[in-house]
């Protein structure tokens, strides 16, 4: 019989504005506090607040204008490489207690880590291991802390999300049974990790409103409503989860596309637009070339402000697959020059590459200049590899540098955000 494995699911509670009180030496849970870039205006989304402000009833990822006037309240500056640090020391702090191939990190402020065998090693009960996790990362980083303790990645989860909320000490804890115990009639149904608001939708239309509803459905009308997706659903419904934390490293996913999207400062006229599409396609070029891939389509999305347009772009499959900037501007320009209303405001733009292949499966017609070609390929290899030496900054193109380009200032951000 298999050993019954045990998951913590931990997370770092308001995280970018826990690292901003810590850096002021406060405490989150005394402090009103919101990270925002106050310089894009009042209608600035809060990529968090402290404890305390959600306790006067701000709601998270709320707009500056939202939060009522009689709060007084600190607004930090995203700071994201900052932020990277500290979940770089958060996640040394779990390897002073587990061997990496046991730790997933989820994303910047959450983790999985598989404890199944360090339990007799350290010869303590899962809640006290994860007390004392959580208790060396507030001393070493000021950071608080949550967790989460089940019997499956899922469980988990959800015991992280849900359970450990009417926690005193922050920690949850299931397994199957206590899963169907206590949370098989909890409501919303949206609390459930996974399970968004057209999933919860489409569900109420048959009269289920909770888990125990999802486990007791037929499932033939599961499988209707949501083809292979119901396995996962009905599985979770009845706490089960068979993917591990070894599965999650051993799976090597195949890119077929990247992809980059940004909303603009401001409303952009038609010209000042075109000049950041083609920054866009000169930044997705130099990331195929770093992963040494090639693509045979590009594709390019507009959106105008206000919706005073619907959406315009499109796709164009390339003669040759390519990485290369000098091949990929003049479909990128056809799109934009076919497609784009001029006479409105544009707010969003968006370009993807598919079709990616290695470039060692790069081929081309009789009449081109491979050699023109190769020259431009280790130019503009040499120039990825002065920004990774110097700076993002370090070199630009002229275009970079004319009125509403915007990749200069992209350059600073990680995630879109400040990045000092």
């Amino acid at each position: 019989m298999e050993k019954q494995r045990t998951y913590l699911c931990i997370d770092m509670k308001s995280f970018f504005a826990s690292v901003e009180c810590a850096e002021r030496g406060l405490s989150p849970f005394e402090t009103n506090l919101v990270v925002a870039d106050e310089s894009r205006g009042k209608g600035a989304i809060t990529l968090a607040i402290t404890p305390k402000m959600k306790a006067l009833g701000v709601r998270n990822r709320c707009r500056l204008f939202e939060i009522p006037k009689n709060i007084n309240y600190i607004i930090a500056l995203p700071h994201m490489s900052l932020y990277i640090k500290y979940c770089a020391d958060i996640f040394d702090i779990y390897l002073d207690y587990f061997s990496p191939d046991d730790i997933h990190q989820y994303s910047i402020d959450e983790a999985f880590i598989d404890v199944t065998d360090y339990l007799s090693i350290y010869k303590l009960e899962p809640k006290q291991l994860a007390k004392k996790i959580i208790n060396e990362i507030a001393e070493r980083t000021h950071i608080p802390a949550t967790c989460g303790i089940g019997t499956n990645l899922y469980l988990a989860k959800i015991a992280l999300d849900i359970t450990a909320k009417h926690c005193k000490d922050h920690i949850g804890m299931l397994d199957e049974e206590t899963f169907k115990e206590t949370l098989w009639e909890h409501r919303p149904i949206t609390d459930f990790w996974n399970i968004a608001n057209g999933i919860a939708t489409r569900l109420a239309r048959y009269g289920i409103h909770d888990m125990k509803g999802v486990a007791t459905a037929p499932e033939d009308l599961l499988y209707r409503n949501f083809g292979k997706n119901a396995k996962l659903l009905i599985d979770h419904a009845n706490g089960k989860e068979s993917c591990t934390i070894a599965d999650i490293k051993n799976y090597k996913g195949k890119s077929k596309s990247i992809s980059n999207s940004q909303i603009l400062f401001s409303d952009y006229a038609y010209d000042k637009a075109h000049i950041v599409i083609q920054e866009m396609a000169l930044s997705g070029c130099q990331r195929l070339l770093k992963e040494h891939l090639i693509a045979s389509h590009v594709g390019i999305s507009v959106g105008y402000s206000k919706d005073a347009a619907p959406t315009t772009g499109g796709t164009l499959k390339m003669v040759n697959s390519t990485n290369l900037y000098s091949m990929v501007k003049e479909y990128v320009d056809r799109i934009f020059e076919d497609t784009t209303h001029q006479d409105v405001p544009i707010r969003r733009l968006a370009i993807c590459f598919s079709g990616l292949v290695d470039e060692s499966a790069e081929g081309y017609d009789l009449f081109t200049d491979l050699d023109a070609l190769q020259k431009e390929r280790n130019v503009e290899k040499a120039v990825l590899e002065i920004k990774e030496k110097f700076g993002k900054n370090a070199m630009l193109r002229g275009f970079d540098l004319q009125e509403g380009a915007t990749q200069k200032e992209r350059n600073k951000l990680i995630g879109g955000h400040n990045g000092g």
